[in-house]
């Protein structure tokens, strides 16, 4: 664990400890994977997408397992974050394997993920381009902050906080999004979410994907 500065809502900084997941991250990464069994990746219009997960309440083998196939299900459609219910299961966890923008590889997993409200002085904005594994082939300019921190439990229970900046907190934002309904299209406008759908449309996807019925 690492002693890092951030800042409360008032624009307090303080001092907080973040989860170290970048120590060991490929080796942590395999061994998820080579336990966990890939599952098909749900798309956009699947109703475990478009509703807030359930909490996570019993951290144990069932859990455990979850993220090891989370893992699996990831590399194969060479995502760099999945949530839970991309893989049709309605609980809050997501999992990622993410480099920042200082080509930093982080890997982890969050239960019950809630993200920090930022004071205006960190809210510094980034318009890049964003994907998602559950809309596939399309991408969309999409504005958000460079700097996140997620606070929820680890796979056993205990809590932990999360801190990411460029790519990586995009990420952080994306996931946890996910896990309370929203795909990243959904904060597109009218305009540019129709774009987004069409670009899938014209698309296969690269990796197994449930249809919907």
């Amino acid at each position: 664990m690492a002693q890092q500065p951030v800042f409360d809502q008032d624009g307090e900084q303080r001092v907080d400890e973040f989860v170290d997941d970048t120590t060991d991250a490929a080796e942590r990464e395999s061994a998820h994977r080579e336990r966990g069994t890939s599952r098909p990746i749900t798309v956009v219009g699947n109703p475990v997408l478009h509703k807030e997960c359930r909490d996570v309440t019993e951290f144990g083998d069932g859990l455990t397992q979850l993220i090891d196939d989370m893992f699996a299900s990831q590399r194969t459609a060479e995502g760099v974050g999945l949530a839970a219910n991309q893989i049709g299961v309605d609980l809050k966890v997501f999992v990622y394997d993410c480099p920042d923008d200082n080509g930093v590889r982080h890997v982890g997993a969050v239960c019950n993920p809630v993200l920090d409200e930022l004071p205006s002085a960190r809210r510094v904005l980034d318009d890049s381009n964003e994907g998602c594994l559950s809309v596939p082939g399309a991408y969309a300019e999409l504005a958000r902050p460079d700097y996140a921190v997620v606070r929820g439990q680890d796979a056993q229970g205990n809590p932990i906080s999360v801190e990411g900046t460029g790519y990586f907190a995009r990420c952080l934002q994306h996931e946890t999004d996910h896990l309370y309904g929203y795909l990243y299209i959904d904060r597109l406008s009218k305009r540019e979410r129709k774009g987004a759908l069409k670009q899938m449309a014209e698309q296969e996807p690269r990796y197994p994907v449930v249809a919907n019925d």
